[in-house]
């Protein structure tokens, strides 16, 4: 896949707020590539999936993702929270490597 055909969205929910997740940012080529360095520098996970990007950017920015949608980001933010959950295991796993004693 070439840098133009590179395709992004950035999704935000809060459950006291939000009906659903909204779609904050989207775009293609360099705006994509933008999208994905901003939440790599944030600590934001970021999920590839070329045919989910595709959906999500073309959705408008500001609103609520589809109930056709809620099914697959669903399934992303499963995955994402899996994964967050394996790393904080490796990282608490880690850190106890060298015998040191907690009080």
């Amino acid at each position: 896949m070439s840098k133009s055909d590179i395709k992004a969205a950035a999704l935000k929910y809060d459950i006291g707020q939000d009906m659903a997740p909204v779609v904050i940012a989207s775009g293609y080529g360099s705006v994509a590539e933008r999208i994905i360095n901003i939440a790599e520098q944030q600590g934001i996970p970021v999920y590839r999936d070329d045919s989910v990007a595709s959906m999500l950017c073309m959705l408008d920015v500001g609103k609520n993702i589809p109930a056709e949608l809620y099914e697959i980001i669903a399934k992303v933010y499963c995955s994402i929270l899996s994964a967050a959950a394996k790393f904080k295991g490796m990282s608490a796993a880690s850190g106890n490597v060298g015998g040191g004693n907690e009080s």
